[in-house]
This record gives C-alpha cells, structure tokens and sequence, in this order.
C-alpha cells in the first residue's frame, strides 16, 4: 500500500514577497493550453522571471541557492483571482512541496490540498521573521510540521493555522482520490457488482 499520508513537509526555503499575488502572476494564461499538467514546472512567475528577449530577472526563482526549494514563503490573499488549478500544479512541479503564508484566496488553498500541498498560514509578525530568516540563509532547512502546527528551523519556531478539514484530509492521506481508488478497486468493483440495474444489464 503507498504511503500517501503527510504529516510534515521538510526542505529549503524560498521567498516570494508582495500582496495579492494572483494565479495569472503564478502563471500566464498562455501557458494554460498545454496538453498535460507535465510541463507546468517551467512557467511559475515566468513573466516576472524574464525579460521579453528571455534574459533572466533577479526573480528568486531563477537564484540558483534556492533551486531545489520545497516550502516557499508568501503573504497575503496569495492565489487570488482565477480558481485555475495549473497555479498550484506549476509550483509543486517546480518543486514546492509546502506553503506558508499570511493568508491565501479560498479556491486556491483548496486546489493546494487536492494536489498534497500544505497551505498554511501565519500572522504578519512571524510571516516577517521567517521570510527575514529565510533571505538572510538559503541553506536553512524548514519543517511544516501538520502534528504540532509548526513552522520552524533550527533558529526559529511559529505557530500556524490550518482548517481542521484541510489538516486531517492531508494526514489521513485522503487528498489523492486516484491513489485511494487504486487500492481499494476490489470493494469498488464489489459494490459495483452488487448494483441491481447491473446485475439486470448483465443477464
């Protein structure tokens, strides 16, 4: 049976400031007409990411101490706008496994959880401690733990907030339908079998 449970997220920080960053900043629309979602990883923030001639910004994406970054530091209403999922879907591609923030639009949380990423939230003055400590050391290594309702490194500990649904949904490993599915296709084709119009259709 896979282990589809997440009780904490550990990894490297990346930082990305700024209000009411929406799922068009996260990702262009144009982008939104590939096929599959395999290709997402390449576009988060792409415009801001580059120039039109294709030459890099300073964007913290492109800094090559926060490649391979898996928990990225927000503020407020982030994933406003559009209820796109390919924003969440771009980002865990581009390797973010966890995220914390002051606050995140509705919609976009919900996509984050359906996809097996954290969406938490802190208050101002600690989302301002982490994103300091963050920024000043891109080798820190950083726990979202789901059990204590922690964010922390080896120099700094807050709380944060989660809904109860959104929490015990991720630690029950109930957030990947296809997986849960898989595993119990034997009662599902039970149930199936046992269905009346079924067993009619059948004879």
């Amino acid at each position: 049976m896979t282990d589809i449970t997440i009780q904490s997220v550990a990894g490297k920080g990346i930082v990305v400031r700024g209000d009411d960053i929406d799922t068009d900043r996260i990702i262009p629309a144009r982008f939104l007409k590939e096929i599959t979602f395999a290709n997402l990883g390449r576009y988060p923030f792409h415009d801001e990411r580059f120039k039109e001639d294709l030459s890099q910004t300073d964007h913290p994406f492109n800094d090559p101490d926060r490649q391979g970054a898996q928990i990225l530091f927000v503020n407020k209403n982030f994933g406003c706008g559009s209820s796109r999922e390919h924003a969440p879907q771009s980002l865990k591609r581009w390797g973010i496994h966890a995220i914390v923030g002051e606050s995140f639009a509705e919609i976009f949380a919900s996509n984050c959880i359906t996809l097996g990423i954290p969406a938490v939230t802190v208050s101002e003055n600690d989302a301002k401690k982490i994103q300091s400590c963050s920024s000043l050391n891109a080798d820190l290594i950083w726990t979202v733990n789901l059990k204590t309702s922690t964010v922390s490194c080896q120099e700094l500990t807050v709380d944060f907030h989660m809904r109860d649904h959104h929490r015990n949904t991720l630690i029950d490993g109930l957030w990947d339908s296809t997986s849960l599915l898989l595993e119990n296709l034997g009662e599902v084709r039970r149930v199936y079998e046992s269905l009346p119009y079924i067993q009619n259709y059948q004879r």
